[in-house]
């Protein structure tokens, strides 16, 4: 009885043991879920999001919905992609207090082919640019797919798209690379831009003869997803510009006159950013057409207000071996004519800095004509940093000087062009003196109390020594002007990064956040060698297959015989 007793107590005993240790790991996960404990334990610390996207998910005021359309059948490399976008996405979640939602749409599913084509004209129509996949399957053969590595990010009815698919020069590993370093700005500068209670306003500089609105008509409508854009004159008003947080002078012609300079000047004072984009030396690239055009030194009256602020654009024209091919009409046979593509020096393809964010990991720039920039002066208040610059294979020539086609045809010589890395793009940063320190201004402006500032507070303004990096082509159908993509070549296709890089420039510009410094982030590539998987093949699916099969065995084997030799002893 005492037995059966015992028996009865040490079950009970079992099973309230049973049960609290149920209801402890019950209550532990129930006080876990509401604790948000995330560590993130990488090298690079890729799953940490910074402190300016934490800021601006924290201040959100309403729900966002993404739309991701990277799903379905994709190779490995994308699947990468999506699964750090997944994971970005998830930290975003958290990070907002449930205010972020989001799925993955593939856009190729269905069976209805209109439906498809339906959807990809709508995505392309909403900014998401499709890419054409070929795939190999196992048989040999290949099949092609659209697919639109990108997502609309829905705020309040609002739709934005964000492509984040890297399309620079390199690897496709290195792409998918970098597409990932680029995720967590692509969108939070998306996010942020939609939630902002205030839309910065930038402003194109016109009345010197800058590049028509027509044929900046593609940056114009790129820059609008960031800024509230618009165009107008100077006119010696003193404060104009004061409700602009940058503004762009694109490819002026015409002489500065002291009035407006004198505005532009005080607008920098008082912490106004400006895009310079200037040629000193004029070239009508129409004549072209013709077969020759001609150079020639063409000033603005600025030289002496940039100089100032520690920049001088240099009046030669820079021709660089790493150039854009033209078309060029030539005989064959002595019988036809047929176009083929010939190096143009005339046309250099810019190196983007590496190590700084508006230009890392960007696509080479397109320039045509370019001049070339000294900074000068030696004013520890201001910081300077080259953005663009020609190859080790440059050189300058000086006007006037005639420009021919037939210059096309002829063969570089390596050793002619030793002026290499050329300044073409230079940020500068910091407190900049005034152009009118000690002079008279009573005469340029109608307000006769103005004061002038001597002396900047902290602004930043970028020199480019090229105002074609700006510039589209247009495509004129009847009595119709269309504007094509910036940067992209219209015989190859190839896209390069004039869009991009001017972008970055006006973020850069106007960032107060810091958001722009995450285009630093840099995550290492840890690629498995191919080499090796190839030969070494069949041991690894071996061990990969049997392999978790013996442990189950060894580990079933040595507690059997563990228990045998234990109640062996009783």
């Amino acid at each position: 009885m005492t037995a059966t007793t015992d028996n009865k107590r040490i079950k009970l005993r079992s099973w309230l043991q049973f049960l609290t240790a149920i209801t402890g790991i019950i209550l532990v996960s129930l006080v876990i879920s509401f604790l948000r404990l995330r560590y993130d334990l990488t090298e690079d610390k890729r799953f940490t999001l910074s402190e300016p996207t934490r800021h601006v998910l924290s201040h959100l005021k309403n729900d966002i919905y993404i739309q991701v359309y990277l799903d379905g059948d994709i190779p490995i490399p994308l699947k990468r992609l999506k699964r750090s976008v997944g994971e970005l996405l998830d930290e975003f979640k958290i990070a907002s207090g449930r205010k972020i939602d989001y799925e993955f749409i593939n856009p190729s599913a269905g069976k209805d082919v209109k439906q498809r084509e339906s959807l990809y004209q709508t995505l392309s129509k909403k900014g998401l640019n499709p890419i054409d996949l070929h795939a190999s399957d196992a048989e040999g053969g290949s099949s092609q797919k659209i697919i639109f590595p990108g997502m609309i990010v829905n705020y309040n009815g609002i739709e934005v798209p964000v492509n984040f698919l890297n399309n620079s020069s390199g690897s496709y590993e290195q792409n998918i690379l970098r597409s990932v370093e680029g995720l967590e700005y692509e969108m939070i500068q998306t996010i942020s831009t939609l939630c902002s209670d205030t839309i910065n306003k930038v402003a194109f500089l016109e009345g010197q003869g800058e590049i028509p609105e027509i044929e900046t008509a593609d940056i114009t409508m790129n820059l609008a997803k960031f800024f509230t854009i618009d165009r107008g004159v100077i006119g010696g008003k003193q404060g104009v510009l004061d409700k602009y947080a940058a503004v762009i002078i694109a490819g002026p012609e015409k002489v500065f006159n002291e009035s407006d300079k004198l505005v532009l000047d005080q607008y920098i004072m008082n912490g106004g950013k400006v895009l310079w984009l200037i040629d000193e030396v004029a070239v009508n690239s129409d004549s072209l057409v013709f077969g020759e055009t001609v150079g020639l030194y063409r000033p603005l009256n600025i030289e002496d207000q940039l100089f100032r602020y520690g920049a001088r654009i240099n009046p030669a024209i820079v021709q660089d071996i790493e150039c854009v091919p033209i078309r060029l009409m030539v005989m064959s046979g002595g019988i036809r004519q047929q176009v083929v593509p010939a190096p143009w020096v005339y046309y250099p393809l810019l190196k983007p800095s590496a190590n700084h964010p508006i230009t890392r990991n960007l696509n080479r720039v397109e320039g045509e004509f370019v001049n070339y920039i000294d900074t000068v002066g030696l004013d520890t208040a201001i910081r300077k940093k080259v953005l663009l610059s020609t190859s080790d294979l440059s050189r300058t020539i000086s006007p006037p000087v005639m420009i021919s086609l037939k210059e096309a045809e002829l063969n570089p010589v390596k050793k002619d062009f030793n002026k290499p890395n050329l300044p073409v793009a230079v940020l500068l940063e910091g407190i900049f003196p005034s152009a009118f320190k000690n002079r008279i201004v009573s005469n340029l402006t109608d307000d006769k109390n103005l004061r002038i500032r001597t002396e900047s507070k902290e602004t930043r303004m970028i020199v480019i020594a090229d105002a074609d990096i700006i510039r589209n082509e247009v495509k004129k159908s009847g009595l119709n002007e269309i504007p094509q993509p910036l940067g992209e070549d219209k015989y190859t296709g190839q896209v390069y990064g004039n869009r991009d890089f001017l972008i970055n420039c006006l973020n850069w510009l106007v960032d107060k956040n810091g958001i722009m410094e995450l285009r630093s982030r840099e995550l290492k590539l840890r690629l498995l060698n191919s080499q090796m998987i190839k030969a070494d093949k069949l041991k690894w699916q071996i061990i990969n297959i049997a392999g978790p099969a013996i442990i189950v065995i060894i580990g079933g084997l040595l507690y059997s015989y563990f228990r045998r030799k234990k109640y062996t002893k009783n």
